[in-house]
C-alpha cells in the first residue's frame, strides 16, 4: 500500500514508525510533504521515506494520504490537492472540528473520506484513536484504514457526533494524565525520594491502573474500592481528592475540550 502524508510533524511521525514496523508499508512506499525543510529531512533521515516539498507529488503516488498538518491549514491544502485527488484514493484527516461536511464542501466532490481522532501514545503504539468514514468509504475500504490504524494502537468506529467527545476524552486526555503524573511525583520528591525514580513509579502507577480497567473489564469504582482499605491510607487520599473537587475539575475540563472542538 502507498500511504502519504502531507505534513510531517509529530503525529505524522508516530504513524510513519508504526506502519513500517508492523510492516503495513515500506519505507519506499511512503511519502511525506512538508513546506518545512527540516521537518521533511528529519522524516526522511529517520524512516528513509520519499520526501517533497510539493503536496501534489504525494497524492500523484499513494492510494491514501493522511492530512497531518494543523486544522487552521486544512482548507488551504485542500484548495491546493482537491483537483488531483482521485475517486479511488482515501483521505484520512486527523483535525478536530472538522466535520466530514465541511471536509465534503472544500473539496467539492465525491471523495472518500475518514476522519479520526488519534492521541500522542500513538508515539510509543499504544494510541487510542476513533475513526468515522464518510458515504463514500467501502468496507473494503474501512477494513485497510483501520488495519493502518490498528499498527499504532487501539481503534474504536463511532458516529460522527461523538468525535468532540473523543476529542475531549482521547484526544486531549495525555496532557492531563501528564499533570496528574507529574504532580504526585512532585509530593514524592518532597518526601525525599529522587525525581527521576519518582516519576517512574507515578506513571507505572498510571500505566499498571489504566492496564486494570481494559483487561479486567471492571467498573473503575470496583476498582477503586479494591484498593481503599477500611480505615486506610488510600480512602483518605480520596476524602481529600473529593473535597478539592478533583471528579468535578476533571469533569469539566474534558467538557470544554469538547466544547471549544465543536467550534473548530
Amino acid at each position: 500500500m502507498k500511504l502519504g502524508f502531507i505534513g510531517t510533524g509529530n503525529m505524522a511521525s508516530a504513524i510513519i514508525g508504526a506502519v513500517i514496523e508492523e510492516k503495513i508499508a515500506t519505507p519506499d512506499e511512503i511519502y511525506g510533504a512538508d513546506v518545512f525543510a527540516p521537518g521533511r529531512e528529519r522524516v526522511q533521515k529517520q524512516f528513509g521515506i520519499n520526501v517533497t516539498p510539493d503536496n501534489l507529488e504525494v497524492v500523484k503516488n499513494v492510494d491514501m494520504m493522511v492530512l497531518s498538518v494543523k486544522p487552521q491549514y486544512y482548507g488551504d491544502v485542500i484548495n491546493q490537492i482537491k483537483d488531483a485527488i482521485r475517486p479511488d484514493q482515501i483521505v484520512i484527516t486527523i483535525a478536530p472540528g472538522k466535520t466530514l461536511d465541511w471536509l465534503g464542501e472544500q473539496f467539492g466532490k465525491e471523495v472518500k473520506i475518514v476522519r479520526t481522532m488519534p492521541n500522542t501514545p500513538a508515539m510509543v503504539s499504544a494510541g487510542m484513536t476513533a475513526m468515522c468514514p464518510n458515504k463514500n468509504i467501502t468496507e473494503e475500504d474501512a477494513k485497510k484504514v483501520r488495519c493502518m490504524l490498528e499498527s499504532f494502537g487501539l481503534v474504536e468506529q463511532v458516529p460522527e457526533h461523538l468525535m468532540d467527545t473523543v476529542t475531549a476524552v482521547s484526544g486531549s486526555a495525555p496532557a492531563y494524565v501528564y499533570m496528574f503524573i507529574e504532580e504526585m511525583a512532585d509530593a514524592a520528591v518532597s518526601g525525599g525520594m529522587p525525581r527521576q525514580q519518582a516519576y517512574k513509579f507515578a506513571a507505572q502507577a498510571v500505566l499498571g491502573s489504566a492496564k486494570m480497567v481494559l483487561d479486567t473489564g471492571k467498573h473503575p469504582g470496583e476498582l477503586k474500592d479494591m484498593v481503599c482499605s477500611p480505615a486506610g491510607t488510600t480512602i483518605e487520599a480520596v476524602r481529600v481528592l473529593e473535597k478539592r473537587g478533583f471528579r468535578s475539575a476533571v469533569f469539566e475540563a474534558v467538557k470544554v475540550v469538547e466544547e471549544v472542538s465543536k467550534q473548530m
